[in-house]
């Protein structure tokens, strides 16, 4: 399961910010997941309960966001949504789309006390 090692990173850049600006209380982890995007959010909660044992992490909430995907076609330079990696442009029909968002994992908040 790579939602094991996208935990552990998410986990890592969070004790990352606590060495650098030290907090007493996480209470909420926000992440951003695109629906294309390289996890599974029931995997990465999964994960995440057993990661974050023994951490600044343990007993935050995880509150992950999923964003929708969208691409630029090349051809007619429209942006849409995207569904699937291998949809064409809804406009033109080119087979070739660039995905600008939706495709990826970050960590986009974290609620301190």
């Amino acid at each position: 399961m790579h939602e094991v090692s996208l935990m552990e990173n998410v986990i890592a850049m969070i004790d990352d910010q606590w060495q650098a600006n030290p907090f007493s209380r996480l209470s909420v982890i926000r992440l951003e997941l695109g629906a294309l995007g390289p996890a599974d959010p029931d995997c990465l909660r999964f994960c995440f309960d057993a990661v974050a044992r023994g951490t600044i992490a343990e007993g935050a909430k995880l509150d992950i966001v999923i964003i929708a995907a969208q691409a630029r076609c090349p051809a007619c330079h429209r942006i849409s949504a995207l569904e699937d990696r291998f949809d064409p442009c809804p406009l033109c029909a080119n087979p070739e789309r660039q995905i600008i968002n939706g495709n990826g994992l970050r960590l986009a908040e974290l609620e301190v006390e």
